[in-house]
């Protein structure tokens, strides 16, 4: 064996001992590559079972208005592309969605927007919590909501009208790297909302983009500032090139870093959902992302309806591929299984109960 291998395997052991890995090895592990990523790998899915077992929790995802005021050079909506398809689904439209989605055999819903000026010029929100709350009393299930930046007394209305979750991703925790992605948005103003959230009684995703200029060291800075947070889901994507932005010819290298922050997030973080999501190699990078060490499947869409992803506005949806039918066959292949309702709802009162100490 290499003695690189090597010592990625002993920093594997000593993470799955319960050791807290510092940010120096945690770049490690992320910059693994060839025998000792796979150890990475291996690692990750062992940490996943001590957790979760064989369960994968499947997530029904609504993305109900692509209308948005920022300018986030990543981002296919942002306001200034032209070539951003637009809609903005009714509320009966959406719950009508909803209600297929949790007759699949989802176990969350999704709504997601980008900062539309109809929502967000509002000082009350009322359209938005009408929407959570509808969503909420049709469907039955746990709700997650990911607005943007809002108020705090709008946070703690979300939560009233039965929001579970607040999904408010910083991108990359390296300010001088955030700037580039988000121009004109406060860095801390981001943080600060997660933290109201938090306070409100709502749980708390963060995320990460790679690709986008960061190194090894990024990505483990990242990891540790969402570990020291205490949030309860945390994901990593891929970036995708968007036509008529300012990064549409940026230069991409695969998924390798994708996949190899999802394992150290979950050795990282054993106990914290960790998204394999569809909305950046659609179906076919499941299977990858979930031997990876992720325990949710994200971005189901039904198809027919009108509704776009957010990295792959089209990848798989209307073919019936980002569906509920259409994940099982691959969990299956890897002796995997969906999650119940009844166990989500467990593992979110748990984490209901963990989350009563203010961030």
């Amino acid at each position: 064996m290499e003695p690189a291998a090597r010592d990625v395997r002993d920093l594997c052991r000593r993470a799955l001992a319960g050791d807290l890995l510092g940010e120096p090895d945690l770049a490690r592990l992320l910059a693994a590559h060839g025998e000792a990523a796979e150890a990475v790998f291996a690692a990750a899915r062992a940490a996943r079972a001590r957790s979760f077992g064989d369960a994968v929790f499947l997530y029904g995802f609504v993305y109900f208005s692509t209308f948005c005021r920022n300018e986030c050079t990543f981002c296919f909506y942002r306001a200034g592309n032209g070539e951003s398809p637009r809609y903005r689904k009714s509320l009966d439209e959406v719950v009508a969605i909803c209600r297929d989605l949790a007759g699949s055999g989802v176990v969350l819903l999704d709504l997601t927007m980008g900062e539309d000026p109809a929502i967000h010029d509002d000082p009350e929100y009322a359209a938005l919590l009408e929407l959570v709350a509808a969503v909420r009393e049709a469907s039955g299930l746990p709700v997650m909501i990911s607005p943007g930046v809002v108020p705090d007394d709008v946070l703690a209305g979300l939560r009233a009208r039965g929001a579970d979750w607040y999904a408010l991703y910083q991108e990359t925790h390296t300010p001088e790297l955030y700037r580039r992605l988000r121009t004109g948005q406060p860095f801390a103003a981001r943080a600060a909302a997660r933290s109201a959230a938090r306070r409100a009684g709502l749980l708390v995703e963060d995320g990460i983009l790679t690709g986008i200029g960061d190194v090894a060291a990024d990505r483990a800075h990242s990891i540790a500032s969402m570990r020291a947070a205490a949030w309860e889901q945390v994901r990593v994507m891929t970036f995708v090139p968007q036509s008529g932005t300012p990064l549409a010819d940026a230069q991409t290298s695969g998924d390798e870093a994708e996949l190899l922050a999802i394992a150290a997030m979950r050795l990282a973080m054993p106990h914290a959902l960790i998204p394999a999501s569809l909305d950046v190699d659609g179906i076919r990078g499941l299977e990858r992302r979930l031997n990876a060490g992720a325990n949710v499947v994200t971005s189901i869409v039904p198809p027919t309806v009108g509704l776009a992803g957010v990295s792959q506005a089209e990848l798989d949806i209307d073919e019936g591929r980002r569906t509920v039918a259409g994940v099982l066959p691959h969990l299956a292949r890897l002796g995997l299984r969906p999650g119940t309702v009844a166990e989500y709802r467990a593992w979110l009162a748990e984490a209901h109960g963990r989350a009563q100490v203010p961030a």
